[in-house]
């Protein structure tokens, strides 16, 4: 699949903006960002359900931007199933090839035949029988999944497919996909706002932001190496601070950080690390300086909540219980593997939907 330079306004909110995006067949991807960063929207277009006001969706080479849903076989798995609650399980998986036109319609023991086997593999065996409303949630996305699977799509796409489901159910639900992905070999795009499932499930994780693509990766490689603020701070935990640039030095509170300024500009940034990224360390000139506000034993040591000097930053650091600073103790901090990057450059703020 190949997106090209898609574009699309509603009214005068641009949802998607020049968004371009190369997808390998039997890929497995994720599209990741907080609520309107146009992941969904992204997936619509795919779809057909949407249509771009600029760019096209590519098939293999078929063009299908003006394709309608049917035209281009995709299968689509909503977050609340859509199952029709007067049909029987089997009704519902079957529902695409009976929708079919007469002449491409295949034969009713083909159809049955399809259906056996898609309960087979999504593990719903001998329920055919059943309607929605006597399933689990879990067992209803199953059935929803296998409708979607039953017209064999060129590609597979889910919107949040596990979001309506408790975290154990959930958490199940992800092996199992992974499986049936192994199995079926499909192209598959799905969407989340969950960086534990983005991560877990998917090959390459697309992170969007405001209708752009902020990067698209290897979990590992958004994880290790983001390529912005944003991603730094929405994947995985992260601590920023504000500091000074000055003729490629960093510096917080009049101390020098030794830590690479990337070419920015003289004049203020924020430097960003991981809690792991930072620990208790020997005094040295480069070294932070925190506070120790709290202490908390754990099963492997003390847990330290620490203040850092010069900052209104708290963050926690656990040390080794013969090692533990008393509360009120000014301790040396050591930092690594921290990235600066411009002030005004965007970050991640949680605005309550949780991620």
């Amino acid at each position: 699949m190949r997106i090209e330079g898609v574009e699309l306004d509603f009214g005068s909110y641009p949802a998607l903006r020049d968004v371009s995006l190369d997808i390998a067949g039997g890929e497995l991807v994720a599209l990741l960002g907080p609520s309107g960063s146009g992941k969904t929207t992204l997936l619509r277009v795919i779809a057909g359900l949407n249509s771009p006001h600029r760019g096209a969706v590519f098939f293999d080479a078929l063009n299908a931007t003006s394709l309608s849903v049917q035209e281009r076989r995709v299968g689509f798995v909503f977050q609340n199933y859509a199952l029709f609650k007067h049909m029987s399980v089997a009704d519902n998986v079957a529902f695409g090839l009976k929708a079919r036109p007469r002449a491409s319609r295949p034969p009713k023991r083909e159809i049955a035949a399809r259906v056996a086997e898609l309960l087979e593999l999504v593990q719903l065996e001998g329920l055919g029988q059943r309607y929605p409303a006597q399933l689990s949630g879990g067992q209803r996305q199953r059935v929803a999944l296998a409708r979607a699977l039953a017209i064999e799509p060129r590609v597979l796409l889910l919107d949040e497919p596990f979001g309506a489901l408790d975290a154990r159910v959930r958490k199940d639900l992800r092996r199992w996909l992974r499986e049936i992905h192994k199995r079926t070999g499909l192209t598959t795009v799905f969407v989340t706002h969950d960086q534990d499932e983005a991560m877990e499930l998917a090959d390459r994780v697309v992170v969007l932001n405001q209708g752009r693509i902020e990067q698209a990766g290897s979990p590992a490689a958004l994880y290790d190496r983001p390529a912005s603020a944003f991603v730094l701070s929405f994947v995985g935990e992260a601590v920023a601070l504000p500091v000074t640039v000055k003729q490629g030095h960093v510096s917080l509170g009049g101390r020098e950080l030794h830590v690479d300024a990337h070419n920015l500009r003289d004049g203020q940034a924020r430097v960003f690390f991981r809690p792991a990224d930072i620990a208790i360390a020997g005094a040295g000139p480069s070294a932070l300086e925190g506070r120790v506000e709290a202490l908390r034993r754990t099963p492997s040591g003390v847990r330290a909540t620490i203040s850092i000097d010069g900052s209104d930053q708290r963050l926690e650091i656990d040390q080794a219980l013969e090692n533990a600073a008393e509360v009120g103790a000014i301790v040396p901090l050591s930092l690594s593997n921290a990235r600066v990057f411009a002030h005004g450059q965007a970050e991640y703020e949680d605005a309550g939907e949780g991620i």
